[in-house]
């Protein structure tokens, strides 16, 4: 987290890691138990996501349940190529993210679609797109592991006047 993080944007974050109220009005709500106003924490949670300190805000499916499909994907790519490589599979509707590793597979990312075929669609145009193969992880078996980050306090004493 950024040193410079308001006590209330870490506050905010904390209380929204892993449990949005299921209301009407879930942003009203969370902001009446932190003392905001809901417009104050919707615009604080779109400045952490413009900013870079939230790089997701939302909910976790199982899309399985509804029919779709995820896939755990790999490519080893050159390193001259990487970055446009990068932009060529972020820019598939299916890919939400992707990550770079020291590795002989140096790019990972995860696919979701509708369907197992969509899925397979959409690794086939990586491919195309790219000139590399992309190497599929689909799932075998799933396991919920909720991983709650302490985000600790402000280092700085004006951060607790900041708010």
């Amino acid at each position: 987290m950024p040193e410079d993080l308001s006590c209330t944007d870490r506050r905010l974050i904390q209380r929204l890691h892993g449990d949005l109220p299921l209301l009407e009005r879930p942003y009203a709500a969370v902001g009446a138990e932190l003392g905001l106003a809901e417009d104050e924490v919707i615009a604080r949670l779109q400045r952490l996501l413009a900013d870079g300190v939230l790089t997701r805000f939302g909910p976790l499916f199982q899309i399985e349940r509804a029919g779709g499909c995820f896939v755990l994907a790999a490519m080893a790519v050159p390193a001259e190529r990487f970055d446009a490589v990068a932009t060529a599979v972020n820019a598939r509707p299916e890919v939400a993210h992707n990550y770079r590793r020291e590795h002989r597979l140096n790019l990972w990312f995860v696919a979701a679609a509708t369907s197992p075929e969509a899925v397979e669609e959409a690794m086939r145009a990586i491919e195309a797109d790219t000139g590399l193969p992309v190497l599929r992880f689909p799932k075998e078996r799933e396991f919920f592991v909720e991983l709650k980050l302490p985000l600790g306090a402000p280092r700085h004493e004006a951060d607790h006047a900041a708010g």
